[in-house]
């Protein structure tokens, strides 16, 4: 029996018919542009690619749309379950979980905490449960897998009244796919399960790094939301808050737009002025981008600079992975940052990195203690093994 995993952003909607015990994905793709005359359902299915319109669509027509075009493959019927992606699940989940009036009650408090994400969550798991009343439903949370970081890793050095009051802590993201490339990288470098210290680097639009020590979250570098950490696509990462006053002073701008622009016009994109595209800045520099140039030596310069901090919590390091669109694919990037980080003895394979680390199972770094691995992620698949266990559990 097969698993449809479900994933509603504000403007989008991804889908994917999962069977959990074989792993095979017979269909997925995205509604996008969703409430635009330009909305679309983009199917991939067997290696081929089709795209029909579904204009003006909002999320309970992209939905039906998908359900007909699922009926219309033979693969609507004999569903298990239903696997939905949260993103804030605060600090009331610290693993997926059968979706009830109380646990909607819950993912509606952390709405705050999530006000760009949940709401749409929120709309996606309502007419699931319409559409396939007798299904069990299952969340499945981003901020799960770092529920097991000690107070010293998620307490902010802010007043302590914030936390009791409003929930103001670190929280943690892409848990996800943190959870599903630290077990697959066990696998492919021989460590044992109950004595590992990994980074894990999931690396794309959004990025964050997690400690991983014995198959538990310790650290993270995303917080409250998805903006601290790293720097992204468009968001800037870690700075100085108090940018957001400065900025707003000096330019006569709500604090909130200031705000914005760190979340939606910063990062690659702000630096460099031309795009939040890795590939695009990554050609820009080859071609003497000044500011090209600097965006990419910043991304790296920030991310090896993290994932030596974050060693701290784990006491040593036995491996680095590498996931996310651009940590899959970008050999320069990962170049540039293995190189910063050769003091902890990891010395880059320019062919196995040139490779992705195909046909050296993953690897891309010449030693075996610590090193460095390439692993596809794979959220969708996560979402639906747990969503089948949870269903066959019931």
């Amino acid at each position: 029996m097969n698993v449809l995993v479900l994933n509603c952003g504000s403007s989008s909607l991804k889908f994917a018919v999962i069977d959990p015990d074989t792993t095979v994905e017979h269909v997925s793709g995205i509604a996008q542009r969703l409430g635009s005359p330009e909305a679309s359902l983009d199917v991939r299915r067997n290696g081929s690619r089709s795209s029909r319109p579904i204009a003006g669509a909002r999320h309970e027509a992209a939905l039906r749309a998908v359900v007909d075009l699922l009926r219309d493959l033979g693969l609507a019927d004999g569903l298990l379950a239903v696997g939905h992606r949260v993103v804030h699940g605060g600090s009331k989940f610290a693993g997926s979980m059968a979706i009830t009036p109380e646990v909607i009650a819950q993912v509606e408090e952390c709405v705050p905490l999530g006000p760009l994400h949940n709401p749409s969550n929120l709309v996606g798991i309502r007419i699931a449960q319409e559409l396939f009343p007798s299904l069990v439903q299952v969340g499945v949370f981003d901020t799960a897998f770092h529920q097991t970081m000690p107070p010293v890793a998620y307490t902010y050095p802010v007043p302590y009244e914030w936390l009791e009051r409003h929930g103001v802590r670190r929280y943690g993201f892409h848990g996800t796919s943190h959870r599903f490339v630290a077990q697959r990288a066990l696998a492919l470098a021989g460590l044992p399960a109950d004595d590992h210290a990994l980074v894990t680097a999931h690396l794309g639009n959004g990025c964050s790094c997690a400690a991983v020590r014995n198959g538990r979250s310790v650290d993270t570098t995303m917080g409250l939301t998805p903006l601290e950490g790293l720097m992204m696509g468009t968001r800037s990462g870690s700075v100085d808050p108090a940018i957001i006053g400065h900025v707003a002073g000096a330019e006569k701008r709500p604090p909130q737009e200031v705000l914005d622009a760190l979340n939606k016009g910063s990062g690659l994109l702000g630096v460099s002025g031309l795009s939040n595209d890795m590939r695009t800045v990554e050609e820009a520099a080859a071609a003497g981008n000044a500011r090209a140039g600097l965006a990419l030596d910043i991304f790296c310069y920030v991310l090896a600079k993290t994932v030596a901090a974050l060693v701290v919590p784990l006491g040593r390091l036995d491996a680095l992975v590498f996931t996310g669109g651009i940590g899959e694919n970008s050999a320069t990037v990962r170049e540039r940052t293995l190189r910063q980080l050769e003091f902890l003895g990891l010395s880059v394979d320019a062919a196995a990195n040139a490779a992705h680390g195909r046909g050296t199972r993953g690897r891309v770094t010449t030693g075996l203690k610590p090193q460095a691995l390439v692993v596809p992620t794979n959220e969708e698949l996560m979402i639906a093994l747990d969503a089948a266990g949870i269903a066959r559990a019931a």
